[in-house]
C-alpha cells in the first residue's frame, strides 16, 4: 500500500496525459489518469484523491463544467490546464473553484511546483465524499448508523465492532455490488497516512464475516473475488 499523496489527471490528449503522469509518479506521487469526465467519476467513487489536474477541453462534458460540478460536491483540491491562456480564460477557471490555472505548454518543474503548492495551501482533514453525505445504511435488517458508530443486527441488538471493523463495513454499505481491491479498501478506509498492509484488510472481512454472516465460512454478504478483492453483495437502502 502506497502513502503518496495521490493524484487524479483527467486528460484526453494521450500523450500528455502519459507525460505527466510519468514526471508526477517520478516525483514520489501516486498517479491515476482518466481520459473524461465519466472515467473520472469512477475513479474518484472508489479512491481517495488528493488532487485533480483536470483538463479544460474535454470531449462530451468540458473541464469548466466538472470543475463547478466538483466543487459543488466535494472539497478535493483542482489545478485546470489549458491551451486557453487569456486572462479571461484563467479567471474564470479559478471563479467556478480551481485552486490554480495552469497554462498549456507548461514545463514540468512548473507543473510540479503548482502540484505542491496547492497540496500546502489546501491540506486539512480528508476530502468528504459524497457518499458520506448518508448515514443510515440498511441491508437485510441491519442497520449501521454511521454518525453514532453503531451496528444493530435484524432483532435490534447492538454487535459490538471495532473502529476498522466499522470503517470497513461503512464503506462496503456506501459501494454495494462494486468489485475494490485492498489496496482501495486501505485507501478509502483509513487514507494515505496510515500504513497498513493488505493482510490487515483480509484481517477485518474474517472479522466481520463472523459478525454479520449466517456462516463465515460460506459468506453471503462480502464475497470474496479471485484477483479482484472484495464485494459487498446486499442491497443497501441509505439515508
Amino acid at each position: 500500500m502506497s502513502t503518496e499523496p495521490h493524484i487524479l489527471i483527467v486528460e484526453d490528449d494521450r500523450e500528455i496525459r502519459a507525460l505527466m503522469a510519468r514526471l508526477l509518479k517520478a516525483n514520489e506521487f501516486r498517479v491515476s489518469t482518466a481520459s473524461d469526465g465519466r472515467e473520472m467519476d469512477r475513479i474518484l467513487a472508489d479512491s481517495r484523491i488528493d488532487l485533480v489536474i483536470l483538463d479544460v477541453m474535454l470531449p462530451q462534458e468540458d473541464g469548466l463544467s466538472i470543475c463547478r460540478r466538483l466543487r459543488a460536491q466535494r472539497q478535493i483540491p483542482i489545478i485546470m490546464v489549458s491551451a486557453k491562456g487569456e486572462e479571461v480564460d484563467r479567471v474564470i477557471g479559478l471563479e467556478i473553484g480551481a485552486d490554480d490555472y495552469l497554462v498549456k505548454p507548461f514545463a514540468a518543474r512548473e507543473l510540479l511546483a503548482r502540484v505542491r503548492a496547492v497540496m500546502r495551501r489546501t491540506s486539512g482533514p480528508a476530502e468528504t465524499m459524497p457518499a458520506d453525505a448518508a448515514h443510515i445504511f440498511r441491508f437485510h435488517g441491519w442497520s449501521l448508523d454511521a454518525l453514532r458508530r453503531t451496528l444493530t443486527d435484524p432483532a435490534g441488538a447492538r454487535v459490538s465492532v471495532t473502529d476498522g471493523e466499522f470503517d470497513l463495513l461503512r464503506v462496503l454499505c456506501q459501494r454495494p455490488g462494486r468489485v475494490l481491491s485492498r489496496d482501495q479498501l486501505i485507501d478509502l478506509t483509513q487514507g494515505r497516512a496510515a500504513g497498513p498492509n493488505e493482510r490487515s484488510i483480509d484481517i477485518l472481512v474474517v472479522r466481520l464475516r463472523r459478525k454479520i454472516e449466517a456462516d463465515p465460512q460460506r459468506p453471503d454478504f462480502i464475497k470474496t473475488v479471485r484477483s479482484g478483492g472484495y464485494m459487498f453483495t446486499p442491497d443497501v437502502e441509505a439515508s
